[in-house]
């Protein structure tokens, strides 16, 4: 059975649109705009992309990556990972052609299956509503949360407000950095 690894830059309350720069969002690109860079905070992000075997996206962020990930040295380690994108309305013909090899889920169903196939860790980046399903339905393994000291307020969260039975997790990895930033790895306890 595979690993399902949820990776996401959140703010202290929880928040998860736009830390990039995403259009559309009052307080978008609040990691890099509103807390100082230290390369140190990010070394989990280079750990991934050497550790994962492929990525899991949903139809918003994969449309948010694709144009741009492909072409960055930073994300080199992704260009011919197998990518799964997850989404009920994404055309095949949508999926760009410089980004290794993509396949279409159309169901939580569907990513329960693929984690049931041989291989190593699949990396989830971004994708709110997708994590939000995937941890109601008990897919995700693991949490590499990137908290930041900041309070948004509105915006799409991480987890989802579903009322159910709790779920532990297991703290395995901690730092906290000058900036205030702190990496925190969680495995799901089941």
């Amino acid at each position: 059975m595979r690993t399902l690894i949820s990776s996401a830059f959140v703010s202290l309350d929880g928040v998860v649109e736009a830390p990039g720069g995403e259009p559309g969002y009052r307080n978008s690109g609040w990691t890099f705009k509103d807390v100082a860079f230290l390369p140190e905070a990010f070394e989990i992000k280079g750990r991934e992309q050497e550790e994962a075997t492929a990525m899991l996206l949903g139809r918003v962020s994969y449309e948010a990556f694709s144009p741009v990930w492909p072409g960055m040295a930073d994300f080199a380690g992704y260009k011919e990972m197998p990518k799964y994108v997850v989404s009920t309305t994404l055309a095949e013909d949508a999926l760009v052609d410089d980004w290794g090899p993509t396949t279409i889920l159309r169901s939580v169903d569907e990513v329960a299956a693929l984690k049931e196939t041989d291989g190593g860790p699949v990396i989830l980046h971004g994708s709110a509503s997708l994590n939000r399903a995937l941890s109601d339905a008990g897919l995700i393994d693991r949490y590499h949360l990137l908290v930041f000291p900041l309070l948004l307020g509105a915006g799409k969260r991480l987890f989802s407000a579903t009322d159910k039975d709790a779920q532990k997790l297991r703290l395995t990895e901690h730092e906290a950095y000058p900036n205030g930033v702190q990496k925190q790895v969680y495995d799901v306890v089941r």
